[in-house]
């Protein structure tokens, strides 16, 4: 894909967007399996929810830019996922799992702020409110989900894991 217009970019952005949620559809399931905590794997099935409904905006974005969302796989996820995955494969401490599983979420929910916010402002830029509105329900989302984990992480996880 050539990047010459604001439009391209945004596109790149969107494609890289549509297959970080694509593979953390197939990992969080994982994940929220691996999780001791109740509360963690609560979370972390939420977020599953909203996972989907995030690419369901992305393939809505993607109709109405008549684009698609295929050719690009987004790198940086598939290597926050494999690490994730090489977490659930570690022996040890169920607490400090649970607190690993946070650090590895939050890594993956970071990723997304920044690209959702990239795109919204590409989306602004070029006067597509409307995709723009869908890309900041997505990261509103992500901030939400990044708060939860923080705050579960200093409430619960954290605390357990270090034995207090």
């Amino acid at each position: 894909m050539r990047l010459n217009s604001m439009e391209a970019l945004l596109i790149h952005e969107l494609k890289d967007l549509h297959s970080a949620e694509s593979q953390l559809i197939r990992a969080l399931p994982k994940m929220a399996k691996a999780a001791s905590s109740e509360r963690l794997r609560e979370v972390i099935e939420v977020h599953f929810e909203e996972t989907k409904r995030q690419k369901d905006r992305l393939d809505q974005i993607f109709d109405g830019l008549e684009s698609s969302p295929r050719g690009m796989k987004c790198k940086a996820m598939e290597g926050l996922v494999a690490e994730g995955e090489d977490l659930l494969k570690e022996e040890g401490d169920a607490a400090v799992k649970d607190a690993a599983l946070i650090a590895a979420a939050q890594r993956v929910e970071h990723y997304e702020i920044a690209g959702y916010g990239a795109a919204v402002t590409f989306a602004h830029m070029l006067d597509k409110q409307d995709v723009a509105q869908l890309l900041q329900e997505s990261l509103d989302e992500e901030k939400a989900a990044d708060q939860k984990l923080n705050e579960l992480a200093f409430a619960e996880v954290n605390p357990s894991a270090a034995g207090r």
